[in-house]
């Protein structure tokens, strides 16, 4: 099926996905990918689909969306594998800028050294590129490239991107305890986001089984050192684990709202202490949500912060 949904997202409200790429073809094997280990690591791009093929399938289920009265506000290329290894991604996104929605394509931005590549990024309105570690070392360990790949060439194909493109950019790092998610690697990781300065800086961690058994998420403390650090280098960071709840919205019920809050970023003591205070609650609420286990406590450079447990992160 290469067309899917509508499906809500938090980053992209409700979105059609496009499956350009059979399972599960990908220049990447990361070690947490929910699809498993990769069937076929390649880098040389090909036709998979015809794009007017791709295009056909994508204005049928948009028709069917918009008869059935649910918006779609994004076409999003997000398959089985690396999108980009489809050479016909830009002729497709280009046949889809007519039915008015916009584009977005989430590519782990392996191939974006190549020209060709960032010229069929260029054209969507939306774009996420993994980082998830810049450090060759680290990189080779969690998302495990094809022999031929260069971290560098990659980078700096990223860099060139950022630098002409005029639509949303937005990035996601995921994170894995034990390999990247120490300072050092988060430290550089942030330093290289400050120097794209995307829209948006997601930070993920795994909640569906991956594709090694041994991937564990990291701890709150990790979580939220990850999140301070990048908050200094980028404007904007959020969470991404798989929560499209009420993000962000006040509804008066005031357990709820707290814990859609800290599921996207931590909240320090004084912004939780302020919230209560518009909500016409106090501390017993936040009492009782840790003693429950729904609500977590984690410090960074001598501040208290607030965040949902990473054992809810998992559930969700």
């Amino acid at each position: 099926m290469i067309a899917f949904g509508p499906v809500p997202s938090r980053r992209l409200g409700r979105s059609l996905g496009v499956n350009n790429i059979p399972p599960k073809r990908c220049t990447y094997s990361c070690v947490y990918c929910q699809l498993g280990r990769t069937i076929q690591m390649q880098v040389r791009r090909q036709e998979f689909y015809a794009p007017e093929e791709v295009a056909r399938e994508v204005e049928a289920k948009l028709a069917q969306a918009r008869e059935s009265g649910e918006p779609v506000e994004y076409l999003t290329f997000v398959p089985d594998g690396e999108p980009t290894l489809d050479v016909n991604l830009g002729r497709a996104v280009e046949l889809l800028k007519p039915t008015g929605v916009k584009v977005a394509v989430i590519t782990n931005g392996s191939l974006i050294w190549q020209e060709e590549v960032r010229a069929a990024l260029l054209m969507a309105d939306w774009v996420s590129l993994k980082v998830d570690a810049v450090q060759e070392e680290v990189w080779r360990r969690i998302d495990r490239p094809h022999g031929s790949l260069r971290l560098a060439a990659i980078l700096d194909g990223m860099a060139a991107f950022a630098a002409e493109y005029r639509g949303e950019l937005v990035t996601e790092t995921m994170l894995v305890a034990g390999l990247n998610d120490g300072e050092e690697s988060v430290s550089a990781v942030a330093e290289f986001l400050g120097s794209l300065r995307p829209a948006a800086a997601y930070l993920s961690i795994p909640t569906r089984p991956p594709a090694e058994e041994w991937v564990r998420p990291p701890t709150e403390a990790a979580l939220n050192r990850a999140y301070q650090v990048l908050s200094k280098s980028v404007a904007r960071v959020e969470y991404l684990i798989g929560y499209e709840g009420n993000a962000f919205a006040f509804t008066g019920a005031v357990e709820d709202d707290l814990l859609s809050i800290t599921a996207v970023h931590p909240m320090r003591e004084e912004a939780v202490t302020e919230f209560l205070a518009r909500a016409g609650a106090d501390w017993e609420v936040v009492r009782r949500l840790v003693a429950q286990g729904r609500l977590a406590e984690a410090e960074y450079e001598g501040q208290r912060f607030y965040l949902r447990p990473v054992a809810s992160f998992e559930r969700a």
